[in-house]
């Protein structure tokens, strides 16, 4: 007799909480850790101790991905986080339909300013989701990526809400996935950590 899992494959987009920035980064980590145990990337035991570091860092104003938490619990060492933050994006982007793609270049593209100023809330949710808008073309066509597939999918519905409750038109949102080192460099780049 098969069991049911306890974890469903997102067969869709995430769905971010349309709320408070708490409630954002608490579907973030739900989903992502969900993800995780599904994909036997982690276990549940690592999951549960990387969910705390998380909340830990959030609660501190330290933004941190659960991915990057769980790489850690997992006991890799720093020069090896990026080929294993990396591979476990991998595995969570497998489960996603459509799969973010990996931007390798995207560490070049100039940081939207002028599309962080004009929405100040979604400047916010990228910092603590930790998912870069890596473009803005007025707010006609917008991407962002994350090494987190989970995360940057998150903020895309974000980014899309947002722009049709000002503007009234629905915008053409990329989520992408990022290298580690694109990642932490875009993150400090763009959200000064």
């Amino acid at each position: 007799m098969q069991t049911a899992t306890p974890f469903p494959i997102p067969q869709t987009a995430p769905r971010a909480a349309r709320g408070d920035i708490g409630e954002i980064i608490e579907t973030c980590i739900k989903q992502t850790a969900e993800a995780l145990v599904f994909s036997h990337a982690a276990t549940e035991d690592e999951v549960s101790s990387a969910v705390n570091h998380v909340r830990q860092a959030q609660a501190d104003g330290h933004p941190l991905d659960l991915l990057e938490a769980v790489a850690k619990v997992q006991g890799h060492q720093e020069e090896f986080l990026g080929g294993i933050v990396r591979a476990l994006g991998d595995k969570l982007a497998s489960m996603l339909n459509p799969s973010p793609p990996l931007i390798p270049f995207a560490g070049k593209l100039i940081a939207p300013t002028a599309f962080y100023e004009s929405f100040d809330q979604i400047h916010k949710i990228a910092r603590v989701l930790l998912s870069p808008v890596i473009y803005a073309e007025d707010t006609d066509a917008i991407g962002t990526a994350s090494a987190n597939p989970v995360a940057a999918m998150i903020l895309a519905e974000e980014i899309r809400a947002s722009v049709y409750k000002r503007f009234g038109i629905r915008p053409f949102v990329t989520a992408a996935r990022l290298d580690y080192e694109s990642w932490t460099f875009l993150s400090r780049k763009h959200f000064e950590l």
